[in-house]
């Protein structure tokens, strides 16, 4: 049998049992173990099933149309987020341009934040409101406000973007995953948060645990674009593609 007929036959298997070992797929295409081991390492690098201990399961992902508004994220995983923010607030130094996303992972942030002499830049503006109320030097973007998130976003909102240049860029997502990268329901949202990425010298992504594997409809950006902070890393394979800080 051809390689690419045992890649056809491999992922037949996988769609109608969702998990296959390395001895059926031997018995299934009469090739050899060492052979079958092989042709799944290079579907896995293709991201086209995840390869585990004596065969692989199939890729199952979770695709999300709408976001959640403000009120519903913030009581998801609260103490995940909450780890996640405390350290993200710990990289911020004295000179630095921050730009904080909309997001409440990253509006969880400010709570934690001290007496500093960075200068914050963000589209959210609840996260504005409570920056101010610190006493913290704070801009906020202009643009359409979006409801249910309290952010800006449009024309106007990118081309206040591109006035700043950032040394930290603290960026909240829908979805992470391998095949897909770093996703978010809204093209508009996701095109703001991918030029302030690209407007600063170093991006981190907020995500806790639960929002791996979650696919929604726009890119924001690939993997090794920003820094994971997470509060647990379900699968070592990200550490591949991008830095990652489990807290």
């Amino acid at each position: 049998m051809l390689a690419e007929q045992r890649t056809e036959v491999i992922l037949s298997e996988l769609a109608e049992r969702r998990a296959v070992s390395v001895t059926d797929l031997c018995q299934v295409t009469g090739a050899s173990e060492a052979t079958i081991r092989r042709d799944l390492n290079m579907l896995a690098r293709q991201r086209r099933l995840n390869k585990v201990h004596g065969g692989a399961v199939l890729i199952e992902e979770e695709f999300h149309v709408m976001e959640p508004d403000m009120e519903v994220k913030r009581r998801m995983s609260m103490e995940e987020k909450d780890r996640i923010a405390r350290y993200a607030v710990s990289l911020i130094k004295d000179d630095d341009v921050v730009y904080m996303d909309a997001g409440t992972t990253v509006l969880q942030m400010v709570q934690h934040l001290q007496a500093t002499k960075a200068l914050f830049v963000t589209n959210n503006i609840e996260c504005a409101f409570r920056l101010m109320e610190k006493g913290l030097r704070t801009y906020v973007l202009g643009g359409a406000l979006k409801p249910g998130t309290m952010s800006v976003e449009g024309a106007e909102t990118m081309d206040s973007l591109r006035r700043y240049n950032f040394t930290k860029a603290f960026i909240g997502v829908t979805g992470i995953t391998i095949g897909q990268g770093c996703t978010t329901p809204s093209p508009e949202s996701a095109a703001a948060k991918y030029l302030a990425a690209s407007r600063a010298q170093n991006v981190y992504v907020l995500v806790d645990s639960s929002k791996f594997g979650k696919v929604a409809a726009a890119l924001v950006f690939p993997l090794d674009m920003a820094c994971i902070i997470t509060d647990h890393l379900p699968d070592q394979r990200y550490r591949e593609y991008t830095e990652v800080k489990e807290v």
